[in-house]
């Protein structure tokens, strides 16, 4: 933080010092590092007294535009752009959405980590994009879906399969609707949902009446039951995680409840890895 009185200032300057001017074409001989401030406020789009003063500490507080446009200007991370909301407004930005092209390599050895607990990665539209070995024994095996197909709601409403392991099947639905739309408004994808919400209403008359209930739910933890046609009846316990740094992804973690459906699942994934 800054001891000057002037936070944001400093923070403005401290990233555009650390900017190389000629990859952003910019060129003649400089007595600092870095860009200037009116090529900042040229990459930014605004005012180069505006900019000026923002980082004199003068003019006042500065619009949510002007910040992501200052952002983008610098090229700030995203982390970096919500401290610049921080200290220009006092409040994060408002969240974008992001179509998810996969997880990184260190999420997924995470999930693979838990042998017994099937562990899934699924985007603010409910869409599954990663999972572990568990995931596909005990819930349903990914990877041999077309990646339209991976989306939990059109299994739930459109899967006649899916439908039949739920123990209490209308009660999931209206549970996993109200938490999908709570989702989707968090993450600010509510208008990137539009076309699924529309396709599925007209394939499913149920999906569409529970959607117009305009339910809202929060799902952090809570019990699983499924039908299942190797593991009969179990109950699993279930876990969210937020993604820190991607509010358009939620893990979840399922933890079986009965030692010996856990001893089971065991025995499975080790049969599927080709283990004794």
């Amino acid at each position: 933080m800054s001891t000057d009185g002037n936070p944001l200032g400093t923070f403005l300057r401290d990233r555009r010092s650390r900017l190389d001017p000629a990859v952003f074409g910019f060129s003649g001989r400089r007595r600092t590092p870095g860009l200037r401030r009116e090529e900042v406020a040229q990459r930014a789009n605004i005012s180069p007294t505006w900019y000026t003063w923002l980082e004199q500490g003068r003019g006042g507080a500065p619009s949510s535009d002007v910040l992501n446009r200052i952002a983008n200007g610098l090229m700030l991370t995203e982390p970096e752009r919500e401290h610049l909301f921080m200290l220009g407004l006092g409040r994060p930005p408002e969240v974008r959405y992001r179509a998810v092209e996969g997880i990184s390599p260190r999420l997924q050895r995470l999930l693979d980590t838990f042998e017994v607990s099937p562990a899934l990665v699924r985007t603010a539209a409910w869409d599954i994009v990663a999972w572990n070995r568990a995931a596909t024994i005990v819930m349903t095996d990914y990877g041999k879906l077309a990646p339209e197909d991976r989306n939990v709601l059109r299994m739930l409403f459109c899967n006649p399969n899916v439908r039949n392991v739920q123990h209490d099947w209308e009660t999931v639905a209206r549970f996993v609707v109200g938490a999908f739309r709570a989702d989707a408004a968090r993450a600010g994808a509510t208008s990137e949902i539009a076309e699924l919400v529309e396709e599925l209403c007209l394939a499913s008359p149920e999906f569409k009446a529970i959607w117009q209930e305009n339910e809202v739910i929060a799902h952090g933890e809570g019990t699983k039951r499924l039908r299942h046609p190797v593991l009969g009846d179990i109950e699993l316990e279930y876990s969210g995680f937020a993604i820190d740094g991607r509010p358009d992804l939620n893990m979840v973690v399922y933890n079986p409840i009965d030692p010996d459906v856990v001893e089971r699942i065991r025995r499975l994934v080790r049969e599927k890895n080709g283990r004794p």
